[in-house]
């Protein structure tokens, strides 16, 4: 089985990057022809490289429009044109903190050609990298056939191989944060603060974490106290380099958002789904339910499974009500996914009566395994198992449809495939949102019938 499991994963993740480079791809060179878009290196890495190149070799403001335009024409291959109603409306701005030149200081002075080749392997060498990471978060331990199931799968899986295509930094704080966990599950606190603080290079990712993990560490101060002081030093650092390098950056930044969120009219996945004002409400009964969760989790050691249900959850959450819906940020629901696949494989196994766990068994205590044997038919209720069988789908759905469409490469005509390109992207708002679901249901029930520590 495990030889037909690899050929499959190698099949599957081999089906994503022919769809990305061969269909997707001719599509949208199509569709800029007929409509006069511009196309330059379209590297969401661009406008971070040549702003941080900029104001480190020539001291200009990377919030500048002047900056801005200069961005444009090496992203799009000319400035954008507000009277082309064709153009694109993401004018590409610098709209990072500014301390994010730092991560990119080595490179700015070389061509971005080869910035941009050495970042796009870079890239593919992290999302291979963060699979092995979340087990450790989790608390359960991988045997090597299945890690490399994981890891093809990992390495084809379509928000990856989007921010990848993309040159994204999301799959630079994925394995930030990934890391982050790892090292607190291994007790290197002061070392997971500072990665966190990394991490906030994007903000709007790191953020719903951030306060997570800082209500964890102050509800243990003795023990804890060494993950605050690491995100405090770190963070401070990059604040004060970045305040010396651009005084008052902050308030260019915060204009610089509000700009980015007025010509991209960016939602959260809940608002996209239900409009503004259900979204909304949905969005605050998320992150309420989601607090009662993990609150009774706060005194939870590092190195329990409790914890990393906890991480994996507050991760999702971000997922559904950060006001971005682009794939490439579902990177972040890796370890709910993984959360979720390793109770349907152990009862997958157990059902079998192997004898064994599976190839994925937990580290728990005995505590915690009776607990979860008494509520493991709460989490085998019909409506949840329905609800994960069709999150199970809608996960495999991407590899379903990018195999199907590049089968039928050579027969489509421009015409068909500007009709069929979408079809891998048609779970992207509703996988996000049950997934979160599921494991706010599965957390709330283990957490419900153990007994808080503490």
């Amino acid at each position: 089985m495990k030889p037909l499991a690899l050929a499959l994963a190698l099949l599957a993740s081999a089906s994503t990057w022919f769809y990305m480079n061969r269909i997707l791809r001719a599509d949208q060179l199509a569709d800029a022809a007929a409509h006069h878009r511009p196309r330059g290196n379209l590297s969401d890495l661009y406008p971070r490289w040549l702003g941080a190149r900029e104001l480190l070799l020539h001291r200009r403001n990377p919030y500048s429009p002047e900056i801005t335009r200069e961005i444009q024409t090496g992203y799009y291959g000319r400035p954008l044109d507000p009277t082309r109603p064709d153009d694109p409306k993401d004018e590409q701005g610098f709209a990072y903190p500014v301390y994010v030149v730092f991560l990119l200081a080595p490179t700015v002075r070389l061509p971005f050609e080869t910035v941009a080749t050495g970042f796009r392997w870079l890239l593919v060498a992290l999302a291979v990298a963060t699979i092995p990471l979340w087990p450790r978060v989790l608390r359960w331990t991988v045997s090597c056939g299945a890690m490399l199931i994981f890891c093809l799968l990992s390495a084809g899986w379509l928000p990856v191989v989007q921010g990848i295509k993309l040159q994204q930094l999301t799959l630079l704080v994925a394995v930030l944060l990934a890391a982050c966990g790892a090292s607190l599950a291994g007790g290197w606190f002061f070392l997971a603060g500072g990665l966190l603080a990394l991490a906030t290079i994007k903000p709007q990712l790191a953020w719903p974490i951030v306060l997570w993990l800082l209500l964890w560490a102050a509800s243990d101060w003795r023990a804890r106290r060494r993950f605050i002081y690491g995100f405090a030093l770190v963070m401070l650092l990059l604040l004060g380099g970045a305040e010396l390098l651009l005084p008052g950056w902050l308030r260019m930044f915060v204009a610089a958002i509000g700009q980015y969120h007025r010509y991209t009219q960016n939602q959260s996945v809940l608002v996209f789904m239900f409009g503004t004002i259900a979204g909304r409400i949905f969005e605050l009964l998320s992150v309420v339910a989601c607090a009662a969760v993990v609150w009774r989790m706060r005194r939870r050691s590092a190195g329990s499974p409790d914890f990393g249900r906890a991480f994996a959850l507050v991760l999702a959450l971000t997922v559904v009500v950060v006001p971005m819906f682009a794939p490439y940020n579902q990177v972040l629901l890796a370890p709910a996914i993984l959360m979720l696949a390793w109770r349907e494989i152990s009862e997958a196994s157990s059902q079998r009566g192997s004898g064994k766990a599976s190839e994925t068994s937990s580290e728990k205590t005995p505590q915690k395994n009776s607990a979860e044997g008494r509520i493991s038919a709460d989490i085998g209720l019909p409506a949840i198992r329905l609800a994960r069988r069709i999150a199970g789908l809608l996960f495999f759905w991407p590899w379903i449809a990018t195999l199907a469409l590049s089968l039928a490469s050579f027969w489509l005509t421009p015409e068909l495939r500007h009709r069929l390109w979408p079809m891998p992207f048609y779970p992207n708002f509703i996988l996000p949102v049950l997934i979160f679901g599921l494991a706010l249901v599965e957390t709330w029930l283990l957490e419900a019938g153990t007994p808080t520590a503490g």
